[in-house]
């Protein structure tokens, strides 16, 4: 009975208490968060907060001046035109796809999804390169463009063609766990009551996938407004023509125009900023049930 009165009383003094455990663990979420937000300061907050000290630092004078001239106006309405073309386009792919690898088993249905992440993993640059090589002069397709006096690369429709590859796949990969998680009950009790595919789709598959759909709109946006690797690769970057916002920025900085890039900058910062509100809005709607009724 001594020998175990005295290892109880060994093992007692060695092992840590519970308030002792309890105030190590505390200091783990503190020196997670603690590197996390010194890493968001200096890759993130700090470089935006830089753009936005630079472009107000003379006033607002150099940042309204900057927004009339016509370089600056004519990238800004490139880059929404691309984006207008490009979201309802994707819109429309996006939810097909999305469809037919959610209510469908087919052969091929895992290549199917790894084509459409295929602008994950590949470099803008590569994209946009793999365009020229296709419908440049001298690419598979460039002699029947030419001969039909249709140019694409350095022109619009290369840019919208690069612009639709990297925002391809956000609407379909939001919206086929939606059509994950929906099932198939709903669809099958409303086509039993005599309704059509139409009618299916817009009353009862629409009302369900709704928040997941906004939230890949907003990803798509984003990506179609920010993109610079692939559209830089062939638009040719010709002022006032084939210009598109990102590249406006770095083309006025090379320049050494800081305050016109800056304004800009800000601009494209801004619509960054809305996107993450935005995003944030609809990723709290499309994960909480009880905001989705």
């Amino acid at each position: 009975m001594a020998n175990l009165n005295t290892s109880v009383s060994e093992y007692s003094q060695d092992s840590p208490t519970p308030n002792k455990a309890k105030a190590k663990k505390s200091f783990t979420p503190a020196i997670l968060i603690t590197i996390a937000i010194i890493y968001l300061g200096l890759v993130l907050l700090i470089p935006a907060a830089n753009v936005f000290v630079e472009a107000f630092s003379k006033g607002f004078d150099p940042l309204i001046n900057a927004f009339k001239r016509e370089d600056l106006l004519s990238a800004i309405k490139l880059t929404v035109s691309l984006t207008v073309i490009s979201l309802p386009l994707n819109t429309i792919f996006g939810l097909s796809a999305a469809w037919a690898i959610a209510r469908n088993k087919f052969p091929g249905k895992a290549l199917l999804l790894s084509i459409i992440d295929l602008p994950f993993s590949i470099s803008p640059v590569v994209a946009g390169l793999m365009i020229v090589l296709l419908y440049g002069r001298l690419g598979w397709f460039g002699s029947f463009f030419e001969a039909n006096n249709i140019k694409v690369v350095f022109a619009f429709p290369g840019m919208l063609l690069a612009t639709i590859f990297v925002s391809m796949p956000f609407i379909a990969r939001e919206v086929i766990p939606v059509l994950d998680e929906m099932g198939t009950e709903q669809e099958e009790a409303a086509r039993t009551l005599g309704a059509n595919d139409w009618q299916i789709f817009w009353k009862v598959v629409v009302p369900n996938i709704r928040w997941g759909l906004l939230y890949g709109l907003v990803l798509t946006n984003a990506r179609a407004m920010g993109e610079f690797g692939a559209v830089s690769v062939v638009s040719g970057n010709i002022a006032s023509k084939t210009q598109s916002l990102p590249l406006f920025v770095e083309e006025a900085y090379k320049n050494y125009e800081n305050e016109v890039a800056y304004s800009a900058a800000v601009l494209l910062a801004l619509l960054a900023v809305v996107t993450l509100v935005l995003k944030e809005i609809l990723e709290r709607k499309t994960h909480n049930p009880n905001e989705r009724e």
